[in-house]
Order: C-alpha cells, then sequence, then structure tokens
C-alpha cells in the first residue's frame, strides 16, 4: 500500500502558475508510475497526466498539452506538476495516484492508491 500526501494548491489569477508536489510512502517509489487527476466540483475525476516509474515517459490529456509538466525524483520519493498559463477551466481538485504497475497510463482503474486532494482555484 501507498500513501500519498499532496501539497501546493491555492488561488492564483489566470495566466499564472502553481507546482503541486506528492510526497509518497509506503512500496519502493521508482517501482511504479505516478498520475495526477482532477476534479472539477459536479463533474468526474479525469486524468491530467501520468509518468512512468522511470521518468522517462509521460502523457498528458489535450486540455493541458503545453501548460502543464509532470516530473519525478526517485530520491525524494516525491512527484510534481508544474502547472502554467493556468485558466479558469483548471479549478478543480487534483488529486495524484500511484500506478499499479511501472508503466504510465491515464485510466482511473490503474492507478491502486490516492491522496486526500489539493484545492486549485484560478479566478478571471
Amino acid at each position: 500500500q501507498v500513501q500519498l500526501v499532496e501539497s501546493g494548491g491555492g488561488l492564483v489569477q489566470a495566466g499564472g502558475s502553481l507546482r503541486l508536489s506528492c510526497a509518497a510512502s509506503g512500496r519502493t517509489f521508482s517501482s511504479y508510475a505516478m498520475g495526477w487527476f482532477r476534479q472539477a466540483s459536479g463533474k468526474g475525476r479525469d486524468f491530467v497526466a501520468s509518468i512512468n516509474w522511470t521518468g522517462g515517459i509521460t502523457y498528458y490529456a489535450d486540455s493541458v498539452k503545453g501548460r502543464f509538466t509532470i516530473s519525478r525524483d526517485n530520491a525524494k520519493n516525491t512527484v510534481y506538476l508544474q502547472m502554467n498559463s493556468l485558466k479558469p477551466e483548471d479549478t478543480a481538485v487534483y488529486y495524484c495516484a500511484a500506478g499499479r504497475g511501472k508503466f504510465a497510463a491515464t485510466a482511473p482503474a490503474d492507478f491502486g492508491s490516492w491522496g486526500q486532494g489539493t484545492q486549485v482555484t484560478v479566478s478571471s
């Protein structure tokens, strides 16, 4: 079992930036992929980005490509989501998730552990 704790959310104006962090404990961090999902109020949980166990392969939702960057530091057991050029439609609770395996994935079912979420609010 993996325990995940997100941080870095907050309120930012449109066009601004935030960096989310997710600290993991439990299983060996470098043995599994990681991902970020988000859930806006009244909507389902959507894929944002994922990264494989080495950090060499990443996937992004079309809505965030070119604006968000996922990365990981296996020495610090931490995954990051750098969010630039934020838009009001990026407002959501952001969750990090630990993959069931080493390969980056996009479906929630491919992730076995979830953090508690961190709120990101982008004002217009």
